[in-house]
């Protein structure tokens, strides 16, 4: 009997220090690859913030021109430049997962080949997109826009072209970067672009009165120096292990890239373009002015949050599609549930300051009382927003990185354009709630496509996706790019 009592004590000791063991493992895993995940997410999330700030401060100077020339830059901007750059990112979301799972698998010599044929591709789409810049004025006048400010938006759209062109290679050497976690020389970029931004504004615009010419030039320029940056960064020696100099294999095997492109630009472009319709909806309701106001007010808030999302949208997509170029399914898992958890703790603790904040938050934007009672009575919906919005964007990451694009397309347009719209519409008209009827039906789409994505991901067999990972990239690594590449030094 004493020896049957040392035998369990000493079977309950060998399993406490087995849970010790595990738990001390678990840990270090979490530790270890939540080190991995911020060397991408940081500076993605730092870049995504310089990004919104070059607009915030290129508007803030062409304000102190006119209002006229105000109206007429935010139209473009907001209309036109968020339009092309919907379907540009979108696009070159493809080359995060063709990029990421060679950059696991080690074929490092197609990436650069990748890279190209993005190139190729995205200018392709840009092409077809300038005729509605250059169209602008007529365009905007038969939507019955006021002829005044239609004429400034038209001489803007045409200052705007350089800067959706700029949207190419800005996102593909983004991408392209970041797959090797070499994202940090992107945030130094970016923030050095911030700076001579502010610097040629007040020259040009404020103190040499350039007006809205001045203003552009120096948006041209802010947008394109890290553009130069990042290709001397990827050609000139950085990268020589992914860049192999300009080849001719960018010229084959397009249609797959353009149908991948398209599959991810629809994905991004049914998200990104689901919160202009919320203004939309709002623009014929009652006391409508103040209620936009109020709206734009917590949109900016969503905008600023939703730049932190997009960095852990960045960070899993290469995180996922390395682990599944490399074969490990588990780890691809893990990666997953790691960074999902890491943004949705940063979402609940926004969650909990909106809420308590209330009416606050609209004094740093106005000083109308009006706004404000409006902001208040629209901040729990804010607060769910940034809450969801911690985990979307996160799971459509992990769609981005797996290569699921035209999957998450169909559950776009069912969650949010056949749910959403529709149950808002419903809502603020019908059963007359304004503005929080139609905000409550989006956040009820969004909510829908977030427990979709949660459904698909758990569901999903992650070493069939390995195998598919695998196929992708032997068949389009069938070549060797080494005899087909043309020097970048020649």
């Amino acid at each position: 009997m004493e020896e049957n009592l040392k035998q369990k004590l000493l079977n309950r000791a060998a399993t406490s220090e087995q849970e010790k063991e595990d738990e001390s493992s678990l840990w270090k895993r979490v530790w270890k690859e939540s080190k991995v995940m911020w060397i991408v997410a940081a500076p993605a999330i730092f870049t995504r913030f310089s990004s919104f700030g070059l607009n915030v401060i290129s508007q803030a100077f062409v304000g102190h021109i006119g209002p006229r020339e105000l109206a007429a830059f935010a139209l473009v901007f907001t209309v036109l430049i968020r339009f092309a750059n919907g379907i540009l990112l979108g696009m070159a979301s493809a080359l995060s997962t063709l990029c990421g799972q060679a950059f696991g698998a080690k074929e490092y010599s197609m990436m650069g080949v990748y890279l190209q044929r993005s190139w190729i591709v995205l200018s392709l789409t840009a092409l077809v997109l300038v005729p509605v810049f250059i169209f602008t004025s007529p365009i905007l006048i038969l939507l019955g826009q006021d002829e005044n400010i239609a004429h400034v938006a038209g001489i803007i759209s045409l200052w705007a072209i350089p800067v959706m062109f700029s949207f190419i290679f800005s996102f593909t050497t983004q991408m392209f970067l970041q797959s090797q976690s070499k994202n940090v020389i992107i945030a130094f970029l970016a923030a050095f672009a911030i700076a001579i931004h502010v610097f040629l504004s007040w020259l040009l615009t404020m103190n040499l009165k350039l007006g809205i010419t001045g203003a552009m030039i120096s948006t041209i320029l802010a947008y394109w120096i890290p553009n130069v940056g990042q290709i001397i960064f990827v050609t000139c020696g950085w990268c020589s292990d992914t860049w192999k100099g300009f080849s001719f294999l960018a010229f084959k095997d397009l249609w797959p890239v353009v149908k991948m492109s398209l599959s991810a630009g629809a994905m991004l472009c049914l998200e990104l373009w689901y919160n202009t319709i919320l203004v939309l909806l709002t623009g014929n309701m009652e006391n409508a002015e103040v209620q936009i106001d109020a709206l734009s007010i917590c949109i900016n808030v969503n905008g600023w949050e939703m730049m932190i999302s997009l960095g852990f949208m960045a960070a899993v997509s290469v995180r996922v599609a390395n682990e599944l170029g490399k074969g490990s399914s588990k780890a691809a898992i893990f990666s997953i549930v790691v960074t999902v958890l890491t943004s949705f703790a940063i979402g609940l603790i926004l969650f909990i300051i909106f809420l308590l904040l209330r009416e606050k938050i609209a004094y740093v934007f106005t000083t109308s009382e009006e706004v404000a009672i409006a902001v208040g009575d629209l901040s729990p919906l804010l607060a769910f927003s940034l809450l969801l919005n911690s985990v979307q964007p996160v799971l459509s990451g992990v769609a981005i990185g797996a290569g699921w694009q035209s999957t998450v397309a169909y559950v776009n347009i069912g969650c949010y354009y056949i749910i959403g719209v529709p149950v808002g519409i419903l809502l603020g008209h019908v059963f007359h709630l304004q503005v929080k009827g139609v905000w409550i039906g989006m956040l009820f789409g969004t909510l829908i496509q977030t427990i979709v994505l949660i459904i698909l991901t758990y569901r999903t067999n992650w070493d069939e996706q390995v195998m598919i990972a695998r196929i992708r990239i032997n068949r389009w690594s069938k070549a060797e790019p080494d005899h087909e590449t043309i020097r970048s030094d020649n």
